[in-house]
This record gives structure tokens, sequence and C-alpha cells, in this order.
């Protein structure tokens, strides 16, 4: 059987600029195993190697893409990762379950496949709690122990380094704590380099793992790692308490994609070991791109990024609250934990009715309008702010029409790119029981009356192709402009039955995006007013000069 020294130097031969990586400490990720089994995540092989080679420019160490020869997915995942990926960093990481009971290890066909995969590290998953073992597995406690040191020894044999993961680990340490720990000895005197203890139902808090972590490390003398699911909403702290435990070996998954409620999250736990507790565990320069791998990652799973989650979201570090803004303003620090650029995000300051003048200045500025010298102006687009948002109007999720309002108050006059005469939205309810919707609108821009008329699948729709179809011959640079979102919030009346109608549009132009906000009674008028200051942004934007 090789040594642990000749089998770390066989995966490194396998991928020559992974001993980059300091292999006293593992930042492993299991976003296309555990993070798949996501409700709502269905990977193609196409995804899940797309994912590898963002998690691979992150700089993780270890990345397990599934289980070969359980499905034909994951088996290809291996055979097509071989060929097209060449990881700079990490390692691919191949998931199965030890041999069966009363088989041997070299006769196993699942075994095999394991080994049929090529992959240079295998994490074998092992039943670590009693009552598993008996109900699930069907068979003796010594048996189970047979099979694991039977499995990773082999496995050993053949050059493969072996991660072991002890399935319910804490929920077994409780009900018979010789037993969870005979499994640890078991897997590390067979060889396995690290020992996994498994959070399997995430019902764990960060004291109870502390202790049963630094317990197990003292008894066993084995290497261990954390695996934690995140029912109780302590995945990342619990990950964090094995760490000070002694745990040498995270297991998470990106954004904290997983089953249930999800996985202990990669990039909090990244960012906490590197920034808080001073440890380099990614290439250097890797945590700055941690926001943009975030939102990459997320986009290849078709789920929208979380806005609120940690280091990474894009409210993250946004500041709402004047109070926040008038330290801000002296100090960032005042009230941020961190500086945002070191995990590749931004300060945002939002406008709201809760804004004071320092949140306005912030805000200017950060728009590149300076208007910190004039209080009168900051005075009145403060008051200006509180008495719209009152009528319903939203800001801090509408930053082009809050610029538009500001340069507005700034120049005096409303930038203009066209005057609206009229507009009108028709809806025909055919006998057929389809519908027809047509838009008119009127205009004047550059001198020229312009009517203009068109379908759309909506009236809202019909609206915006009837304004293009009038405006692009004046502007071309509208051509390059689209609605990629479109939201409607009915808001509280305050007369009777009456309502009021709150939209949010976002648009497009290929480099960026911007939102805009409309308000009023009818759905269709909101729509209009959050269109309209739409394209009189994206007109800006493109550095048009306005006609008046």
């Amino acid at each position: 059987m090789t040594d642990a020294t000749d089998e770390n130097d066989n995966a490194h031969s396998q991928n020559p600029q992974s001993a980059r990586l300091d292999d006293s400490f593992h930042v492993f990720d299991t976003t296309l195993r555990d993070g798949a089994q996501r409700e709502g995540i269905n990977l193609t092989v196409a995804d899940k190697l797309t994912i590898a080679r963002h998690l691979d420019d992150f700089g993780v160490g270890f990345i397990e893409g599934g289980w070969p020869g359980a499905n034909p997915r994951d088996t290809e995942v291996f055979a097509r990762a071989r060929d097209e990926i060449d990881f700079k960093y990490a390692q691919l990481v191949a998931f199965g379950a030890t041999r069966r009971a009363g088989a041997t290890a070299a006769e196993d066909p699942q075994v095999k496949a394991l080994l049929d995969s090529g992959a240079p590290v295998i994490t074998l998953v092992a039943k670590s709690h009693d009552r598993h073992v008996e109900l699930a597995l069907r068979t003796t406690l010594d048996e189970n122990l047979a099979m694991i040191a039977d499995t990773v020894s082999y496995l050993r044999a053949q050059g493969r380094r072996v991660f072991v993961d002890c399935e319910h680990f804490f929920d077994g340490y409780r009900a018979n704590p010789a037993y969870a720990k005979s499994v640890v000895r078991t897997a590390a005197e067979a060889g396995a380099d690290v020992v996994v203890l498994c959070d399997t139902n995430g019902g764990m808090l960060p004291a109870q793992v502390q202790a049963v972590v630094a317990t197990v490390l003292a008894d066993t003398g084995a290497r261990l790692g954390i695996h934690a699911q995140d029912d109780t909403g302590c995945a990342v702290a619990n990950t964090l308490a094995a760490v000070d435990a002694g745990a040498t070996h995270v297991q998470c998954t990106a954004n904290g994609y997983g089953e249930r409620v999800g996985n202990s999250n990669l990039f909090p736990v990244v960012a906490a070991l590197e920034i808080k507790y001073g440890k380099q565990v990614l290439p250097p320069g890797a945590l700055a791109e941690m926001t943009r791998i975030s939102h990459a990652i997320a986009e290849v799973v078709n789920l929208t990024p979380s806005t609120h989650q940690p280091y990474v979201g894009v409210s993250a570090f946004a500041h709402k609250a004047g109070l926040h803004a008038s330290a801000i303003k002296v100090d960032p620090d005042l009230y941020q934990h961190i500086d945002p650029e070191r995990v590749g995000n931004t300060m945002r300051m939002l406008v709201s009715d809760m804004a004071g003048r320092a949140s306005v200045e912030l805000k200017g500025k950060e728009l590149g309008i300076d208007i910190s010298g004039d209080r009168e102006l900051v005075g009145r687009v403060v008051e200006r702010v509180k008495e719209r948002e009152l009528a319903g109007y939203t800001y801090e999720a509408a930053d082009a029409s809050f610029e538009l309002l500001l340069r507005e108050e700034a120049e005096g006059k409303r930038r203009r790119y066209f005057k609206v005469e009229s507009w009108r939205a028709i809806v025909e309810d055919r006998p057929d029981g389809t519908h027809a919707n047509e838009a008119t609108v009127k205009l004047w821009a550059k001198g020229e009356r312009i009517v203009a008329t068109a379908e759309g699948n909506g009236p809202v729709n019909g609206l915006d192709r009837a304004l293009r179809v009038g405006l692009e011959r004046f502007y071309p640079e509208l051509a390059k402009m689209e609605l990629v979102d479109y939201k409607v919030r009915i808001l509280e009346g305050t007369h009777g039955t009456g309502s009021t109608t709150r939209v949010l549009v976002s648009t497009s132009d290929g480099d960026g995006e911007w939102s805009t906000v409309g308000v009023a009674e009818n759905v269709i008028a909101a729509s209009w007013q959050a269109l309209e200051d739409a394209y009189t942004y994206g007109l800006l934007r493109a550095g048009v000069e306005p006609v008046d």
C-alpha cells in the first residue's frame, strides 16, 4: 500500500499546479453533487463543467464532481472533464459509497466505477450512526467497520487519495459516541487522509459542534473535516466552530445550494477564513473575484442571486438610514465590517424617505454628481424624495429615476429628448378567446410631431414598441435597449377601496442595466412613467444631447 506522501505526489502529478495550494487546510466544494440536490436545480453536464471552471478560477482545492456509475450524467462529467478542463488549482473528486456488506471492495462494481472515473481523489460516504447501520444497511456494526477499512485500503492501494464522509455523525455520536469514534479511527487507520464529520440532518448548533469536534480530535488523532447542513441556519457558524476546534477541511457549496434549506455557504466561509482568521486558503488575489464567481454560478443554475447574501449580495454593503450615511461620509469603516472591494463588491447608497443630507450627497457622488457644496440643493432633493416616496415611489430600487430627479433639481429643468402629447393602449377581446393589444403614442422629437402605433403581447409591451417605432429614427441608440424585468406592486389605498400601483422597470443596453419607477392609480399609466424614464436615462447614458 502506498504511503501518504507518495499518494499526495501522485495526485499532484495528475494536476501539477495544484501543488501551489497549501495542503494543510482544504477548501472542498460539493456544489456539483450536494448543491445540485437543491429543489429547482437541474444541472446538465455542460452546466457542471462550467461551474467547475468557475470554482477552479476561484481557487478551491477540491471539486466534488458527482457519483460516477450512479447515473450516466455524472459518469460523463468525469470523462469530459479529463479532456476539456485543465485545472489550475483544483482536483476533481469522485463521490461514492463503501463496498456492499458481505462482498469485497475489489469486486464491488460501484467501487470499480470510482476508479474508472480517473479522479485522483475519492470521497466515500460511510455510516457512523449505529441505528443507520442496522436499519438502513441491514448489517452488523462490525461489518460496517470492515466495509470502511476494506474500501479505503483498496482505493489507497490503487493510488487514490481518500476522504471519508461520516454520514449522520453528530446524531450518531449523541446516540453511541464510542461507535461513532470507532468509525473515525477505522477510516483513519485504513489510510483515509481526512475523516469528515457530517451534520447530515443540519440540527447542530455551533457550541455543540465545537465540543464534539474537539473531543473526537483528541480521542482519535485523525485529521478531521466538517460538512454542515443549514437546517438551523447555523451551517456557516458550525463550519467555523469546527475549524476553531481543529478541523482542517471544510466542505461547502456555492451560494449555500443544497438539499432542503441548503449547505454551508462557500463564500462567507472562505471570506471569514481569509479575512477574519488570517488563513490564506485561496490563491493570491482570488478573494477579490468572489462576488463575480458567486453571481456567475447563480446564472448557470438559473437562480436569481440572493441580494442579501453576506459579502457578495448587492445589498451586503448598501446603506439606507441617514444616520449611517452621515457616519460613512466621515469614514466608511464606521458602518462596514470590511472594505467591499476585498471581496469584489461595492458600497451602495440607497435613497429613500429615510435619507438625510449625507445620503443624498454620497449618492450624488456615487453617480458622478457632486452636490456637497450646495446645502439648499441637497435640502430640496431630500424633501422631494420624501414627498414622492410618501406618494408611493421608491428610489432605493430605481437609481436611474433618482438620477433624473437629481439632475432636474441641479440643472433647473428635466432632461428631455422627446415630449409626450398623448398615448393610449387598447385591449381587444376577440370572439375566439384571443386578445389583441394595440398602442398609439403621439410625441414631439427634434421639432417633428410623431404618431406611432404598434401591437404587443400586452398593453405595456405595445406602448414600449410604439415608443421605439416613433423614436428610433431620431435616436438609433434605442435599438440597443431592451426591457429585461418588469415588476408591479399594488400599494395600500388611502381612500376607501382606491389603490396606488407602483411599477419598476429594468432596462439593458447590453453593457449594463438601470431601473426606473412609475406610480399611478392605473397600472398602464405607472408603466408609461417608468418607460419614459427608462428611455430618457438610456439616452443620457449613451451621451446623447437633450433637445432642450
